[in-house]
């Protein structure tokens, strides 16, 4: 594999002021398809891509990616948490939106030696990591509706700390009554660029409301509960943990496999767990009778997230006094505590970079 090593570091940020997505390591790793085949991937200086105005990705949005994330533990090792599952799932989006899948053990490799090279990037403090997006785009330069037949694949490397500025503080989400994210039979279930796009409105709007986030609902008959607009939603009812099944139109978090796995293996006190649809008016009812007892998010940038408040119809409903929860508590430090090294794998989910 070619490796280029830039000649201008970069200055490391302060890494009590990172935030999400607002750094990028001095390298990237960049692949190209063409003539109906991959090339060798190949690590370059971070730098903008040349691109023509006539590219396809801007015409016609042929782009999908992926979020994980590695780990330096307090013995100098570097881990990744579920990296082959990000890549499965890669191609699973690739084939829904009709571009070319790539063998993940090559690319696998070089993203090791990539994180191997930026390995004084990788942050230590609570809630850090190093965030990696893979990213595929169409890449050719013709004007017309149908398939590329070229296309560029990078993978980038970001500092991170919370997803959110609050922290684990629960968040407030605003329930989307106007607008629909995905409906049954569209791209919901793969995690393209138009997905993200079609989300923005309900994002602003609720932002504009004083909420952090907004809670989508389906788009048949707008009352079941079907995702926020980055992460997977979960609901404590009474003795029931459940969070709305995959029907199509959500995305496979790979986060929320992870808490139904440690769920099912492990349990938690007396409560059962559930995947199946959930409508607001089931929400509202356990509200008003006090059996809604936590909420909370589940991705790979928040991990897993408190939700204080759900606003609907004009109300909002305070869930567990504005808290985090024992359920929420228990996934979070179980999940984290995986990722770390601090709890034994027993998922086979966590491998070694070095």
């Amino acid at each position: 594999m070619k490796v280029t090593v830039t000649k201008q570091p970069k200055a490391k940020p302060d890494s009590s002021k990172l935030g999400f997505g607002k750094f990028y390591t001095d390298h990237m790793l960049v692949m190209e398809y063409e003539r109906g085949k991959w090339g060798e991937p190949e690590i370059v200086p971070y730098a903008p891509f040349s691109i023509a105005p006539a590219t396809n990705v801007l015409h016609y949005g042929q782009g999908i990616f992926e979020g994980a994330k590695a780990y330096k533990r307090a013995d100098g090792s570097i881990t990744v948490f579920r990296i082959d599952d990000n890549f499965k799932r890669m191609n699973n989006s690739a084939r829904r939106m009709c571009m070319p899948e790539f063998d993940a053990e090559p690319v696998k490799r070089a993203l090791f030696e990539l994180i191997k090279l930026e390995e004084d990037w990788i942050p230590t403090g609570e809630g850090q990591a190093l965030y990696i997006r893979p990213t595929m785009v169409a890449d050719e330069e013709v004007l017309g509706v149908h398939a590329s037949k070229r296309y560029k694949f990078f993978i980038l490397l970001s500092p991170v700390g919370f997803y959110y500025a609050n922290g684990m503080q629960p968040t407030k989400i605003l329930v989307e009554e106007e607008y629909v994210r995905a409906s049954i039979g569209g791209t919901g279930e793969a995690k393209c660029m138009g997905n993200y796009a079609a989300s923005l409105i309900g994002a602003e709007k609720a932002e504009a409301a004083g909420y952090d986030q907004c809670l989508w609902l389906d788009a048949s008959e707008r009352k079941y509960v079907e995702e926020v607009g980055s992460m997977n939603i979960f609901f404590v009812i009474d003795k029931e943990i459940v969070t709305p099944a995959l029907v199509g139109s959500i995305l496979p978090g790979i986060t929320r496999n992870s808490c139904l796995q440690v769920l099912k293996k492990y349990g938690f006190k007396d409560y059962t767990v559930s995947e199946r649809r959930v409508s607001m008016d089931e929400i509202v009812a356990a509200y008003e009778s006090g059996k809604l007892k936590e909420s909370f998010g589940s991705g790979t940038a928040a991990v897993i997230s408190p939700v204080g408040v759900i606003g609907y119809k004009g109300r909002d409903m305070l869930i567990g006094g504005g808290k985090m929860g024992e359920v929420t508590e228990y996934l979070y430090n179980t999940v984290t505590a995986i990722q770390r090294g601090m709890k034994p794998d027993d998922f086979g989910w966590v491998e070694k970079v070095k």
